[in-house]
């Protein structure tokens, strides 16, 4: 039986409501969310508002709780490459908020120790003032050669122990480092896993025998499953059957019609691992600029696709928005399960799942208001405060 909520005192809250409210479990029918502070009082049928209660409502949409993204390389023409600093973060977040996400992982290509450092300290600041940004994504460069995608072969190598020094120092929020397991070191998994950091197979020549090793040791993510990893084959799975084939592990995937073919995301749906939508972000979305530049070289988007002169993928030009939007539409995703996947999987991912990815009390108030026809955003919040307040 629901608890009843207590409605004293009500009048001193934010009361949202709309047709239909995702919770990250189910769907409520002409629900309110009752917003006290940064955090969510309750969740309850419209009906049992008191009628002096100001509600602020959003008829025909959806509510649903705010997008996650762990893999944002750039926004609003800003790569996090060029520009590790807190005022880069900022721009990045603002332009993805736009599309619904509400919280992110800033995530640095594969760059020198330095670069790094660099990336690491600039989340570290710009944190306090930036409730969007829940941590940093390092995606490299402790990668395959053999699978550098867009990467810099001169930049990847083997991890020392300096880096792990920058790795597992204290620090606020989530760490998350992108590896091939077949290029560190034995226990080096472990190790990091030890200090409370995210581990995730990307970049990967890893046998399907090398990745049931890293999970044993840690391991739980897979970064954009089938892109830039050993190919799923007959007699060797390698790290795509791994991801399938287990449980309690998160893979994402870049859904945008480019990156992987739909009749494969629709396979890799079936699988044990729970999906996660992810955008692999470029300056772009939500930019005004055609091109960027990566490692000197200038990449341009063409046909909805970010390239390098010689074709090779550069990330994507897909918003957290689209990504759930072409779920439904190209992978026939339900709706419900289609937001799990841009919400929920990703808290729970990143060990957030008591606080992020749903709407229940207690829970932080990150929510995201949505035209269910076409998936586009009409207002989010984070952490109580609506877009046109912060």
């Amino acid at each position: 039986m629901r608890k009843r909520f207590n409605v004293t005192g009500m009048r001193s809250l934010q009361v949202i409501a709309a047709a239909h409210v995702f919770d990250g479990t189910g769907v409520q029918r002409n629900a309110a969310v009752v917003l006290d502070g940064p955090n969510i009082a309750a969740v309850m049928p419209r009906a049992e508002l008191p009628a002096d209660v100001v509600v602020r409502a959003f008829d025909g949409a959806w509510l649903a709780p705010g997008f996650i993204d762990v893999q944002v390389n750039g926004g609003g023409d800003v790569l996090f490459n060029d520009s590790p600093t807190p005022d880069a973060v900022a721009t990045i977040v603002a332009a993805h908020r736009r599309f619904g996400t509400t919280r992110l992982l800033p995530t640095l290509i594969s760059d020198t120790p330095e670069k790094m450092s660099a990336a690491v300290d600039a989340v570290e600041a710009a944190m306090p003032g930036e409730p969007g940004v829940l941590g940093v994504h390092l995606e490299g460069p402790f990668l395959s050669p053999e699978k550098p995608g867009i990467h810099k072969v001169g930049l990847i190598r083997p991890p020392t122990r300096e880096d792990i020094g920058l790795l597992t120092a204290p620090r606020h929020g989530v760490r998350l480092v992108t590896l091939a397991p077949e290029q560190v070191p034995a226990g080096f998994i472990a190790e990091l896993c030890a200090a409370g950091i995210r581990v995730s197979l990307g970049h990967s020549m890893a046998t399907y025998a090398q990745t049931r090793t890293a999970l044993a040791e840690g391991l739980t993510g897979f970064t954009h499953l089938f892109n830039a990893m050993r190919s799923l084959g007959s007699r060797e799975g390698g790290p795509i059957a791994a991801a399938l084939d287990a449980t309690d592990v998160w893979f994402g995937i870049i859904v945008d019609g480019v990156h992987v073919d739909a009749a494969v995301l629709r396979l890799a749906l079936r699988g044990r691992g729970r999906p996660m939508l992810v955008t692999d972000a470029m300056p772009p979305v939500g930019g005004k600029r055609a091109t960027f530049a990566l490692y000197g070289e200038e990449m341009k988007v063409e046909g909805g696709r970010c390239l390098r002169a010689d074709g090779t993928l550069a990330g994507a030009c897909l918003d957290m928005a689209g990504a759930v939007r072409n779920a439904v539409r190209l992978l026939g995703t339900p709706l419900p399960a289609a937001l799990r996947m841009a919400s929920l999987h990703p808290a729970e991912f990143l060990g957030l799942g008591h606080v992020l990815g749903r709407l229940a009390p207690g829970c932080r108030a990150d929510i995201v208001a949505f035209d269910p026809a076409d998936i586009s955003v009409i207002e989010t919040w984070v952490a109580g405060q609506a877009s046109a307040e912060s």
